[in-house]
């Protein structure tokens, strides 16, 4: 192996963990950013089901979708 192969070989073994490290980054945040999506949608479920625990029964039971 002559020793332009090696330094081209070495160079592209940098990028491609420079790129490896650049993904799990954006991974991560993305996990994070999910994390927090599910965090904010339960709270708001936690709410709205604690604002209907005073209302009569079978209050809300027939709702109409179709329209």
């Amino acid at each position: 192996m002559d020793m332009m192969s090696m330094v081209t070989s070495m160079l592209a073994a940098q990028a491609g963990n420079t790129q490896m490290q650049v993904a799990t980054t954006i991974m991560k945040s993305n996990a994070d950013s999910e994390k927090s999506t599910v965090l904010t949608l339960l709270g708001a479920a936690q709410q709205n089901m604690s604002s209907l625990a005073n209302v009569g029964a079978g209050v809300g039971g027939n709702l109409n979708i179709s329209a």
